[in-house]
């Protein structure tokens, strides 16, 4: 058996073809969907970028213990057990936050592993005297917005972008081994993360209006931009998604001539979406999880049942990978796995499970049933008794100050980490969801979730299908006193 998962970063939903677009060109997503079975209601776990890469090995939800940060050392992780067992697991990525702190010990989980430069600020290229600001109304202008300008001058071409390169590793890994046995390969691209950086062949399929300079990294928050502004980020995040839709292509294209429909597993999937003035706001994790965040595309090509060109609406998770990846390959899944293998709900649409939670660390609370969408905020403005429980005292790029370690102390064990005591330390958010309140949304009357509603009887009953599940993931005792829960 293989299996081929491809996975891009912020990818929202609502621009492709397969979920209703229009007007992004994406042919590729459209032939992909015509070749798999195409989930309606699949949902991430926890948010941002490291938190969903542990659950996509753990099977596991992060958010409730724990921030952004590497495996821990109590951890399954998918792809080491079936290197363990055997099977070959190839990563092929220039998602540059595997080789910072804060996410370091991912990719040493595969049996073998390549890496491309240069996305975002990716500390790369050294060039000590500073480069020009390119033409943009606005983007960062810290060290990494700087060192992102660096790193341009050197993707001066399609060939030398990380997307192509990395896409361009993962071909190469299946023509030399389309004819073995017993491997996994995960091809996994930045893009279409900000910032939108592309070519100027993809640029030009959307055409610009020549008075509004180039807009193509925005900031995570409120839209303080004009309109004319967010469409013009608008159409570079279109452009690179039109890249994307390329590179998948030649995935694709790669699989008709090798003959690896017959024995090849394909999953195509996001961490998360992104917000593109939607709701007023730029990007993520400083707002509500609405859907075009929380709810992301994702497709499943089984060869075992061979359903192509079918929709299916069981509620799915991020969660469910590492489980499917597992029984796919023969394997049990470890006791600690909450994810569900979907091998039944693609061939015939069998529900995974009734309701599913997501968020992000200090954040809502949120869980869905797949028509309801309950968003729990904290009880009280100062969203206090927030802390990170983990043996691995990083941050997304530098390890926990002594400040932080010094008022450190040993708790638990949960029952996930193997008998184990984590360190037990302050934590914090990005922004206070209680500016937001607690939310409800029906997505069948309102799926741009633009009308919250007041629903004493559904708000009982989310709240406990939200209580059921973070007791079933030992969520701590101070979650549930954050947000005023019993």
């Amino acid at each position: 058996m293989k299996a081929i998962m491809v996975m891009f970063d912020s990818l929202n939903r609502r621009l492709l073809p397969p979920y209703g677009c229009d007007w992004v060109q994406a042919p590729n997503f459209a032939r992909l969907a015509r070749k798999t079975a195409t989930f309606d209601r699949c949902y991430v776990g926890s948010m941002p970028c490291m938190p969903a890469r542990r659950e996509l090995h753990t099977g596991r939800y992060n958010f409730l213990h724990r921030a952004w940060g590497p495996l821990e050392p109590f951890d399954d992780s998918a792809p080491e057990l079936l290197a363990r067992a055997g099977v070959h697991t190839h990563l092929a990525t220039d998602h540059y936050h595997y080789w910072e702190d804060g996410g370091a010990t991912y990719h040493n989980r595969y049996s073998t592993w390549e890496i491309s430069r240069g996305q975002e600020g990716d500390i790369w290229k050294g060039d000590v005297a500073d480069p020009p600001v390119p033409e943009q109304v606005a983007g960062r202008r810290d060290e990494y917005g700087r060192q992102d300008r660096v790193n341009r001058r050197y993707l001066d071409r399609e060939e030398a972008m990380p997307q192509a390169v990395t896409f361009s590793a993962g071909l190469e890994f299946m023509r030399t081994n389309a004819k073995e046995d017993n491997w996994f390969l995960h091809i996994e691209t930045f893009d279409p993360h900000e910032p939108f950086f592309t070519q100027k062949a993809w640029r030009d399929l959307y055409p610009r209006d020549g008075r509004t300079p180039l807009f193509d990294w925005p900031g995570y928050g409120k839209v303080k931009e004009t309109p004319e502004q967010v469409l013009e980020c608008r159409r570079a995040y279109a452009a690179l998604v039109s890249m994307c839709d390329h590179y998948l292509g030649r995935v694709l294209d790669a699989m008709d001539e090798l003959d690896l429909w017959k024995d090849t597993m394909l999953i195509v999937n996001t961490d998360h979406g992104f917000l593109l003035g939607e709701h007023d706001h730029w990007a993520k994790c400083v707002q509500p999880f609405w859907d075009e965040v929380a709810h992301t595309p994702f497709f499943v090509w089984d060869p075992r049942c061979g359903v192509r060109g079918e929709r299916r609406d069981c509620l799915v998770q991020t969660v469910d990978l590492a489980p499917t990846l597992l029984e796919y390959f023969g394997m049990a899944r470890p006791p600690d796995m909450q994810g569900v293998p979907l091998r039944d709900a693609v061939a015939r649409g069998t529900p995974v499970r009734e309701a599913g939670l997501f968020g992000i660390f200090g954040g809502h609370v949120n869980v869905t049933d797949g028509r309801w969408v309950y968003m729990r905020g904290p009880a009280g403005p100062d969203n206090a008794s927030l802390f990170n429980h983990t043996l691995m005292p990083t941050h997304m790029r530098g390890f926990f100050s002594t400040q932080e370690l010094a008022a450190a102390e040993l708790a638990g064990p949960f029952p996930f980490t193997k008998g184990l005591r984590v360190l037990r330390t302050r934590g914090g958010a990005w922004t206070n969801p209680h500016d937001f309140g607690t939310l409800l949304y029906d997505l069948e009357a309102d799926p741009r979730q633009e009308h919250p509603v007041r629903d004493e009887a559904v708000e009982r009953r989310m709240t406990g299908l939200l209580v059921e599940l973070m007791r079933k993931n030992d969520a701590p005792p101070e979650q549930f006193q954050r947000l005023g829960l019993r």
